[in-house]
């Protein structure tokens, strides 16, 4: 793993997604440490993020490292008129590993493409999100003592939440059962659910929320993302789909866990916020010990 990039969560076999969790259960227990202290890490997000590129640079700097880079292409020479190739061979001289966040599919790949220094995809545009997926694989674990044989069900933006498509696609080295619930106009794309097929695992399509709650271990609401519609009156039909109250919990699963991505609108009610099954905040947290572990495994220090 040593200087590889990460674009894709498909970039990993299970052995090395397995590897990173274990390493990040060891950083949770000791999370500062000065192994990067001769390392400068750019973080390079050109679309908004609070989580992601925070818990990036926690991480980076609890292990001693250096952290330079931008928050917004705002402040960025993009503004001139400088194409991404060349944003990313000036910063790799500046740096020892860039993370990126891009709002266009794909250009995660093309920078790894281009650059001397490996990349860390921290989202590109509805395509994919491949360090999100790893802290939630170990959210999952850690909630559950395990990833296999477990019913996953996914809720809300199952078309362009580049979350779910990366977990979908991790979580099919785990003979995981599917529960997949959107609008009509938000299902799952065709070439994620090929993933499922490919591995001979099962998956139902829903589009009622309160029916399917019984059935899993782990409910995973995402966002109606306003950002990614190409049509401002397509997301008006779909901004309120669903919403999950405590009430709705009363007969799930007594091990069901929670999980959302972040930020969230209106589809998670504050009142979920109380009960044991929450676990998104928590989720949020694993996200350091995560990249922490992504960050000294390609840098060679572990």
């Amino acid at each position: 793993m040593k200087n590889k990039s990460l674009v894709s969560i498909n970039d990993y076999t299970k052995d090395e997604i397995i590897r990173i969790l274990d390493l990040a259960e060891s950083f949770e227990r000791q999370p500062r440490q000065d192994i990067l202290k001769d390392k400068v890490i750019a973080s390079l997000f050109f679309e908004p993020s609070t989580r992601t590129r925070l818990s990036f640079e926690s991480a980076a700097q609890q292990l001693g490292a250096s952290v330079i880079g931008f928050s917004s292409a705002a402040t960025s020479s993009v503004q001139k008129g400088e194409t991404l190739k060349d944003t990313i061979l000036t910063v790799s001289n500046y740096s020892d590993l860039i993370v990126m966040r891009h709002s266009v599919d794909g250009s995660a790949r093309w920078a790894s493409e281009v650059s001397p220094v490996p990349i860390i995809n921290a989202g590109d545009g509805a395509n994919q999100h491949p360090t999100q997926c790893l802290l939630d694989l170990y959210s999952i674990r850690k909630t559950q003592g395990t990833l296999d044989n477990l019913d996953i069900m996914f809720v809300g933006d199952l078309k362009y939440g580049r979350t779910v498509h990366s977990l979908t696609m991790a979580l099919c080295h785990f003979n995981t059962r599917f529960h997949l619930v959107s609008p009509v106009e938000l299902k799952l794309p065709s070439a994620v659910k090929q993933h499922i097929k490919s591995a001979k695992l099962q998956y139902e399509q829903y589009t009622e929320l309160s029916e399917v709650i019984p059935k899993a271990d782990i409910l995973y609401m995402t966002r109606i993302q306003r950002e990614r519609f190409p049509d401002p009156i397509e997301y008006e039909k779909v901004k309120n789909s669903y919403n999950l109250t405590l009430s709705m919990l009363e007969n799930a699963r007594p091990n069901l866990k929670v999980l959302h991505p972040l930020p969230r609108v209106n589809e998670i009610n504050t009142d979920v916020d109380s009960s044991p099954m929450a676990y998104y905040f928590q989720q949020a947290q694993n996200g350091v010990y995560v990249r922490q572990a992504l960050m000294a495994a390609i840098l060679g220090r572990v």
